[in-house]
């Protein structure tokens, strides 16, 4: 199965996406990590644009057709991303399960942005200026929400796996 994480910067995207993929044994794919292996590599600057989305696609689909579950985690700010995973999934014959993760107390999503540090070399973090005034379309279709304020990760995570179990066992039945 596919499961796809989006949400905006400092929600917990990439702490869940890690704990869920340790937890199911699965690949987890992150696309900051894709893109600034290509600012490093020269073939891109800041912002990436697609072409990070668009490698991330062809990876997931690719560990999909090996038989593996894919976390795949990033803003997926748009539907035209959010499509294009589910396009994916679909073309490897997997079922996809769509996670927003948020974070609905401002005062700590604020400082979640300004206190964390970076993860990956070199990359980029957006302030919080950056964060609340970036493109995010409203989510138009059935997914999974994770509200990790006031939340450990091991409390968000046990609702997300909770939760994407039930979707991936519905899927099953059909």
């Amino acid at each position: 199965m596919l499961v796809v994480i989006g949400g905006l910067p400092a929600t917990g995207k990439t702490t869940l996406a890690r704990l869920l993929a340790g937890r199911m044994g699965a690949v987890h794919l992150r696309v900051d990590t894709i893109e600034q292996a290509l600012v490093r590599s020269g073939l891109a600057r800041h912002p990436v644009g697609p072409a990070g989305y668009v490698v991330a696609y062809a990876l997931a689909e690719e560990h999909l057709r090996q038989g593996l579950t894919v976390i795949a985690e990033s803003v997926n700010p748009l539907g035209v991303t959010r499509d294009a995973w589910r396009d994916a999934a679909g073309r490897a014959g997997v079922s996809c399960v769509e996670v927003e993760v948020v974070c609905s107390d401002p005062v700590q999503h604020r400082r979640r942005v300004t206190s964390r540090s970076v993860d990956i070399p070199d990359l980029p973090l957006p302030d919080w200026d950056q964060v609340v005034e970036r493109e995010y379309e409203p989510w138009e279709r059935e997914r999974i929400v994770v509200d990790t304020a006031g939340e450990s990760p091991e409390e968000s995570l046990a609702g997300l796996l909770e939760a994407v179990m039930s979707v991936a066992a519905d899927n099953f039945e059909t």
